[in-house]
């Protein structure tokens, strides 16, 4: 599971999975490093609300990164629940692999 918060490292500072494209790319390998392969991995999406500036639209450019990557890597995707303004709050179980999710906040306009 990872949580970033913008889709692509720009190459300035350090590349740390707070961006889209580190952090999908050291989970799958870390998966790989564990003896999973990538035929048996699915993925759920959660989030990518566009929360703070709604011009850069940076959620919906955080849920096109991961949809792109796992598409490259042939990952199936089997849930999402994406975009719109609020955020959201997930449980996850790692033995069963359910996700509970809820929205949080209120909506807001848009400027």
């Amino acid at each position: 599971m990872n949580h970033y918060m913008l889709p692509f490292w720009n190459g300035n500072g350090l590349a740390t999975a707070k961006f889209g494209n580190i952090a999908i790319e050291k989970l799958i390998k870390e998966m790989h490093r564990k003896n999973c392969k990538t035929e048996n991995m699915v993925a759920k999406i959660f989030g990518g609300a566009n929360q703070v500036d709604f011009t850069a639209r940076i959620g919906d450019r955080n849920t096109v990164v991961a949809k792109d990557l796992l598409k490259e890597h042939g990952i199936r995707l089997v849930a999402e629940s994406t975009g719109g303004q609020r955020g959201r709050k997930i449980i996850f179980d790692t033995q069963s692999g359910i996700v509970k999710m809820r929205f949080v906040g209120q909506d807001k306009e848009k400027k």
